[in-house]
């Protein structure tokens, strides 16, 4: 250990490096600018729409609200770094920046774990008891369980800082692309696979059992549609597949990345580069769509807008 804290460098600021092999990095930073700006801009509007509207305060809009909230915070706790890196050349972070990026980033991967949950939940009291839905999902009882969520995420992620701070740094240049836990971790002086063995356990519990729940939520319904009929079924089919896109969307690179890399699934650097803005930028721009474009309400909205637009021209 004095070896380690000997070798050990005093942290003000980290560089980015994770860009450093990239051919064509205005490139990637224009898509990445477009895909960013298209996602906030989405779920703002969503956020607007039920906000504006007294019509939609209601616990389902409120959650689909709390989604964009967390979308939003998602993709802009890494995206503006990397736009930063790839189209100003500004591929420096303080040391206290980054480590509220890490924080941010986490929580967001945390959060669009259990808000999906959540609105799984939601959907199936509202499918199979649709007369009890409105006293078993109240708006005050929505807001309260989504105060807890938010407190438990937080509580979850409280566990990087407590580890990466009192650690000693031997490096400042970060591997990847912004400052995720590994990112950071990797900088330190120490053998980072215990803690990556530490922080998988936890990712592989918090993702195994809101995705179980997610499915066993989802398999209920399916069992409730098959005695409805045919138009019925059809309209819940779609929207079961559409709210599975956003499941898939989010989970599949979770996994990938969270927990099946410490089962021996080998990612290039450039694999695991595109893998995270997939997995930050993939729900962030399906979300709203497929959560808000296809509930009538909003659809209505839409439309009135777009034809009062269309009229004034």
């Amino acid at each position: 250990m004095s070896s380690q804290n000997n070798a050990s460098i005093n942290i003000t600021h980290f560089i980015i490096g994770g860009f450093d092999t990239l051919s064509r990095p205005t490139a990637v930073g224009v898509a990445i600018l477009i895909m960013y700006l298209l996602a906030v801009l989405a779920n703002m509007i969503n956020i607007m729409f039920i906000i504006s509207d007294k019509r939609l305060h209601k616990p389902m809009y409120l959650l689909i609200c709390n989604l964009a909230v967390v979308d939003i915070m998602y993709t802009s706790s890494c995206n503006p770094t990397m736009i930063g890196v790839l189209l100003a050349g500004v591929n420096t972070v303080s040391y206290v920046e980054c480590l509220i990026q890490m924080c941010v980033f986490a929580l967001g991967t945390l959060m669009e774990s259990f808000v999906l949950a959540f609105m799984a939940l939601d959907r199936f009291i509202a499918i199979i008891y649709p007369f009890q839905y409105h006293s078993y999902l109240t708006n005050t009882r929505v807001l309260i369980l989504t105060f807890i969520v938010w407190f438990i995420a937080w509580c979850f992620v409280f566990y990087m800082p407590a580890t990466v701070v009192p650690l000693p740094h031997c490096s400042s240049r970060l591997r990847y692309t912004f400052c995720d836990f590994p990112a950071v971790l990797r900088t330190t002086c120490v053998d980072p696979e215990k803690y990556f063995n530490e922080a998988a356990i936890i990712m592989f519990f918090i993702l195994f059992f809101t995705f179980v729940f997610i499915c066993l939520s989802y398999c209920g319904i399916l069992l409730y549609v098959k005695l409805l009929s045919n138009n019925e079924k059809k309209k819940m089919g779609s929207t079961l597949v559409s709210h599975l896109i956003c499941v898939i969307v989010h989970y599949c690179p979770a996994f990938v990345r969270i927990i099946f890399t410490r089962f021996g699934v080998v990612l290039t650097l450039e694999e695991r580069q595109g893998l995270v803005i997939g997995a930050v930028l993939g729900p962030c721009l399906v979300n709203p769509f497929v959560y808000c474009l296809r509930t009538k309400e909003i659809k209505q909205k839409l439309f009135k807008i777009f034809k009062k637009f269309n009229t004034s021209e």
